[in-house]
Formats: C-alpha cells, structure tokens, sequence
C-alpha cells in the first residue's frame, strides 16, 4: 500500500504504522539560534521542567514559546505516535501517528506550568479534531503531553475550564488530548527555529479569541 493512500486525517493502526528506525536518520544543531541555548537537552538544569504540546504547525508553535519569559529553549519534533524516530516525509504521510509538538525546557520560577497551557489554548482552536485551519492531517491534532501528575491536573482543568468558556461562545467540543508524555523525536534541523531563521516563512495558526480561565473558579472574560 502506498504510504500517501490512506485519508491522513485518521490515525493509523499498528499493522498500517510505518517501522521506522532505532535511531534519527539525520543530524540537529546543538545550539538555539534564538535563545542560544541547547536545542537536545537530555538533561534539563536543576529545578527546571519539560513541557510538551501539539497546537498545530510546529513553526509557530515553536515561535510563540521561545518568546516567553522564564522558557530556556525550545525545540521541534514528533509526539504521540508508533513510528520511532520517523521523518517529517513520514509524518506528512498520516501513518507514523505522531503530531507535530514543540518541547520547552522551562524555569518553573519564572513561569506556570499553568500559564504554559493557559498559552497552548489561546493560540490555537482546540476544537478542531484532525486539522488546524488549512493545515488537514493527523499531525495537526491537539495535544498535552505530560510529565507528572501535577502537569496532568494542570492540564485537564483547564482543558475543561477553557472547554466551557468555548462552549458559551458557541464553539465545539475541546478535542485536546491529554497523556502522559510519550516518546519524543526531535524534527530535522531546518524545521528548529524555522520562522527565526526564515523571517518571511508562513505559518497558520491562530487562536478563537476567547480567554483561558487559570485556576478553579477563575472566571473566563
């Protein structure tokens, strides 16, 4: 079966699932060309944390977190798929399972996990299932992928919180999903830092206008 003749916007089985490889094919710059930090952090600062999410076309995904106060460095890459180590061909072909995800390696100090997600829902519209704006496929779809327990909570008051406040505005359901994080593979090089390192690259995300309550009882505006 060709890999482009299954419809991408339903995720693939395990027999479908390309077999992928035992390590990355291809190599990443160590260093951030934004915040000059490293880009493959095995190993965060002390104190530090991780944070994982899916909002829709990694490149301005990537954009909007490096540009926050208390992130020390972003990347780009593939989550929540069966395919190790695959390649953005293979994402693009709807049968590795994975969503394009930005990781953000962050002092807990300076910013909220909560405000990290509080983010995530306001860029982007989480009611679209499969797709983000023009941008059709499984790799487009909603996700929070978390660390511990704490992040999980975090993530699914807000998702239900944020879901009502979409709800009042007339919007569909929040189909985010919210795991445990799973394996992580960094995206090809020229995809890291994409819109820094081409300033007139293009990328479609955009949010449904509407305020992510932080917290119970906060109220949405």
């Amino acid at each position: 079966m060709s890999i482009f003749s299954r419809h991408k916007s339903t995720l693939p089985s395990a027999e479908e699932a390309i077999s992928g490889r035992e390590s990355r094919s291809f190599a990443v710059s160590d260093r951030h060309v934004v915040l000059d930090a490293p880009v493959i952090t095995d190993e965060v600062p002390e104190g530090y944390e991780v944070a994982i999410f899916g909002l829709g076309c990694f490149w301005g995904a990537e954009e909007i977190y490096w540009q926050v106060p208390g992130v020390w460095s972003t990347s780009v890459g593939y989550a929540g798929g069966m395919t190790p180590n695959p390649t953005y061909d293979e994402v693009c072909s709807g049968r590795t399972g994975h969503t394009e995800a930005v990781r953000i390696v962050f002092d807990p100090q300076r910013v909220a996990y909560a405000d990290l997600v509080k983010t995530f829902f306001e860029v982007h519209d989480p009611t679209q299932g499969m797709r983000q704006g023009n941008d059709v496929g499984t790799q487009y779809r909603s996700g929070i992928y978390t660390f511990s327990s704490e992040q999980k909570k975090a993530a699914e008051e807000s998702k239900a919180m944020f879901g009502g406040a979409l709800a009042a505005k007339r919007f569909g359901a929040v189909t985010t999903e919210v795991i445990d994080a799973p394996p992580f593979y960094f995206a090809e090089d020229y995809h890291q830092q994409y819109l820094a390192k081409n300033p007139m690259g293009y990328c479609g995300l955009g949010g449904t206008g509407v305020s992510c309550p932080i917290g119970t009882g906060v109220a949405a505006h």
